[in-house]
C-alpha cells in the first residue's frame, strides 16, 4: 500500500479555491497510485472561518461540496477530509472518511482547543467518547461518531489536532481495539520551535501505541493572523519515516510512504529560529498579498532595525517564492502575469519584482540623523525597492503653530515632550497612507512586540498600517536577526543599521535619544515580558524570579518591573488598535488572538505597592 499525508494552503470561505486544491491533490495522489491520503483539519471551508461557523448555511455548503465535488474525485482512492457538521443542533469539527467515491464515516473531534490563539468551544461541541449516531442528508444516512475504520490491512483511528495533545486522548483507547494506523488531520499554528514538539509527539505516539501515525497540517497564512507550516509526518512504531519541507509556497504538498519499501528513517528536524522566522513571515506576506489582491507594499523606511527587518522580509518573500515556484507561477499567484513580458534579459527577476512590489520612503525631520538616511537608502537600493525621501518639518510646524495659537503659548520640550515627539510620527502617517492608497498597496507598520508591551509607539503614527508583520516578535530577537541576515543572507547594506543604536529620533539631536534609555535594556524587557505576560506572574513573583538571574541592581530591577507593569496596564487601548499581525512565537500581545486584558483596570496598584516594599 501507499499511504500519505497532504498539506493544503486554504482560505476561509473560498469554496472554489479550497475544493480545487483538494481535487488537484487527489489527482496527483492517484497518479502516484496512493491508496490512502489524509488532508488537514477543516480543509473544505478553512480553519479560520471564525463566527461564520455560527451560521446555519456554512456547514451545509461544506457538505454539498463534499458530496458533489470531492466524492466524484475519489475513485480508487481513500481519503480523510475535514469539515464542520451539525448534528442535533450542535456543530462538530469533523473528518469525513471517503473510499472509492463513497462517504463511509464522519468522525467528530472529541477535544477542542481553547487556549492561546484558539477558541474552538465558541463554535463547536466536543463529541463524546464511544458515542455513535448517523446524519441524514438529502435522502441518505451517513454514519457519524467515534468509529474505528477497517481499511485493507489497517484498523484506522482518528485524532484531530487537539485530540492528540490531551492526557486522556483517543489513542489511549485504540490499542484495545487493535488500531494500527492513526490519522491526525490538524490546523496547528506556527510558532518558532514548535515543529520539534510536534515531531516528538508523532514519534512517541507511534511507539507508545504500536502503530503507524500520519500527521497532516494546514499550510500558509490562511486567514490573516495565523501561519500554518504545512507539516506532514509519517512515523511507524517509534521511527520517523517521512517529513516534508515546511512553509512551502505551493498550494499543496503530498508526503507518501510505500509500506512495501524497507522502513527508512527520516532526518530529524532541528529548529533554527532565524530561518523559521525568515521563511514563516515571507510566506505569510506572500499569502496576505495575493489573498487580499493588493498591488504590493508601502513602507516608511526609517533606517532603523524594525523597518529594515520588514523591508528584508519582503525581499525574502520574493526570493524564496521565486526559488520554489519559478517566475511564471510566482507572478500568476500574485495576479501579475503581465509582468513576465516586462522583464528583460538584463534584469534580475528578484530586483525587478521587489521594485514593483515594495515602495519605501524616508520621511525626515530636523531631528533625523544622516546615518539612518544612509541606512535606509542603501538597503532600498540593495533589494531593489522604490525609495523616496522627503522632509516633514513643514507639516510638523503647521500642526504645532495651530496648537500654539489656540493655547496662546509656545510649546517646549521641557513641558510638551511627548506631544512634540508624537506629532512628528503622526505627521508621517497621512502622506505614507496617501502613497499606499495611490498604489492600492498594503501599508506595513513596523511595531514590534516589545513596543506593544509598553506602548512605546505613536498611535496613528508609526502604528498606522494594513499589516504589522513583526508585532508578535520581540526587539531583542529582531536585533540579532538583522546581524544574522547581514552575514548569512548576505544583505551587506544591513551593516549600516547594525551599527546604529535603536532610536526613535524624535527629540533634538543633542539629547542622543535611544530606545533603551527611554525604556530599559531590551533583554531585561524580554525577561520581564515572558514572566509577566506568558507565565502571568505577579510583579513580586517576577521580581523573585529575576533577582537571582539578572545582573541588575535590586533597585534598578524593581524600577524596571514597576515601569513595565504600569506601562502595560496603561497602554492596553493601543494594543486593541494595532494592525493585524502574524502569530510567530509561543505567545503574543494581540488581544484579538492571544492576550486579552482590560482596557481599564487598577493598573496593578496594590501589587506594585507590595513590590516597592518587598525585601
Amino acid at each position: 500500500m501507499k499511504i500519505a499525508g497532504a498539506t493544503l494552503n486554504q482560505t476561509p470561505l473560498d469554496w472554489k479555491g479550497n475544493s480545487e486544491n483538494i481535487i488537484h491533490a487527489l489527482e496527483e495522489a492517484r497518479k502516484e497510485q496512493i491508496d490512502l491520503i489524509c488532508f488537514p483539519e477543516l480543509s473544505i471551508c478553512g480553519y479560520g472561518c471564525e463566527d461564520m461557523f455560527l451560521s446555519n448555511w456554512l456547514w451545509k455548503k461544506c457538505f454539498d461540496i463534499l458530496i458533489e465535488k470531492i466524492l466524484p474525485n475519489t475513485k480508487n482512492i481513500a481519503c480523510a477530509v475535514g469539515l464542520p457538521v451539525k448534528h442535533e443542533d450542535n456543530l462538530y469539527n469533523c473528518v469525513a472518511f471517503i473510499q472509492n467515491g463513497e462517504l463511509l464515516h464522519i468522525i467528530p473531534k472529541q477535544n477542542l482547543a481553547n487556549d492561546g490563539v484558539h477558541y474552538e468551544p465558541r463554535w463547536f461541541t466536543p463529541w463524546k467518547y464511544s458515542q455513535q449516531s448517523n446524519i441524514h442528508w438529502k435522502g441518505k444516512d451517513y454514519l457519524m461518531g467515534d468509529y474505528i475504520i477497517e481499511f485493507a490491512n489497517y484498523k484506522i483511528g482518528f485524532e484531530i489536532c487537539e485530540d492528540a495533545w490531551r492526557v486522556d486522548r483517543p489513542a489511549c483507547r485504540f490499542m484495545e481495539k487493535e488500531v494500527n494506523l492513526i490519522l491526525n488531520p490538524s490546523a496547528s499554528h506556527f510558532a518558532i520551535g514548535k515543529s520539534i514538539i510536534r515531531q516528538e509527539l508523532v514519534i512517541s505516539s507511534s511507539k507508545q501505541y504500536k502503530c503507524t501515525y500520519i500527521y497532516a497540517n494546514l499550510l500558509g497564512n490562511e486567514a490573516g493572523r495565523m501561519i500554518y507550516d504545512g507539516e506532514v509526518m509519517i512515523a511507524k512504531e517509534g521511527t520517523l519515516i517521512l517529513k516534508n519541507q515546511l512553509l512551502s509556497f505551493h498550494d499543496f504538498q503530498i508526503c507518501c510512504w510505500d509500506t512495501n519499501d524497507e522502513t527508512k528513517e527520516a532526518e530529524l528536524y532541528e529548529a533554527r529560529s532565524n530561518e523559521e522566522f525568515q521563511h514563516a513571515v515571507a510566506l505569510a506576506l506572500f499569502d496576505y498579498l495575493r489573498k487580499s489582491k493588493s498591488n504590493g507594499f508601502v513602507l516608511s523606511l526609517s533606517g532603523g532595525a524594525d523597518s529594515s527587518t520588514c523591508a528584508i522580509l519582503v525581499a525574502e518573500m520574493v526570493r524564496l517564492g521565486l526559488k520554489e515556484l519559478g517566475l511564471a507561477r510566482f507572478l500568476e499567484k500574485i495576479h501579475k502575469k503581465e509582468w513576465l513580458n516586462e522583464i528583460t534579459k538584463n534584469q534580475q527577476p528578484e530586483q525587478f519584482i521587489t521594485h514593483k512590489l515594495l515602495t519605501t520612503a524616508y520621511q525626515s525631520t530636523k531631528n533625523s540623523g544622516h546615518n539612518t538616511y544612509e541606512s535606509a537608502r542603501k538597503l532600498a537600493k540593495e533589494i531593489g525597492a522604490v525609495f523616496y525621501h522627503w522632509g516633514i518639518d513643514d507639516e510638523v510646524e503647521t500642526y504645532t503653530k495651530k496648537i500654539e495659537q489656540s493655547l496662546n503659548r509656545q510649546l517646549s520640550w521641557e513641558r510638551d515632550d511627548i506631544a512634540l515627539q508624537n506629532i512628528q510620527a503622526r505627521a508621517r502617517s497621512p502622506i505614507i497612507w496617501m502613497l499606499a492608497n495611490i498604489n492600492n498597496a498594503l501599508l506595513i507598520t513596523t511595531s514590534n512586540r516589545s513596543e506593544g508591551d509598553v506602548g512605546y509607539t505613536t498611535m496613528d503614527g508609526d502604528t498606522s498600517g494594513s499589516i504589522a508583520p513583526i508585532a508578535a516578535i520581540d526587539k531583542f530577537f529582531i536585533i540579532q536577526w538583522l546581524k544574522w541576515a547581514e552575514n548569512t543572507l548576505n544583505y551587506k547594506s544591513l551593516g549600516y543599521v547594525n551599527k546604529l543604536q535603536p532610536s526613535a529620533e524624535l527629540r533634538p539631536k543633542g539629547e542622543n535619544q535611544t530606545d533603551e534609555t527611554d525604556l530599559m535594556p531590551y533583554q531585561l524587557l524580554l525577561s520581564i515580558e515572558k514572566l509577566a505576560i506568558e507565565e502571568k506572574l505577579s510583579p513580586v513573583e517576577v521580581y523573585e524570579k529575576l533577582k537571582e538571574i539578572t545582573p541588575h541592581e535590586e533597585r534598578n530591577l524593581k524600577e524596571a518591573i514597576i515601569k513595565f507593569f504600569k506601562l502595560w496596564a496603561r497602554n492596553q487601548w493601543k494594543r486593541e488598535r494595532l494592525a493585524p499581525s502574524f502569530h510567530l512565537d509561543t505567545f503574543n500581545v494581540d488581544p484579538k488572538t492571544w492576550c486579552r486584558f482590560p482596557i481599564l483596570s487598577s493598573g496593578f496598584q496594590e501589587e506594585l505597592s507590595i513590590l516597592e516594599k518587598w525585601n
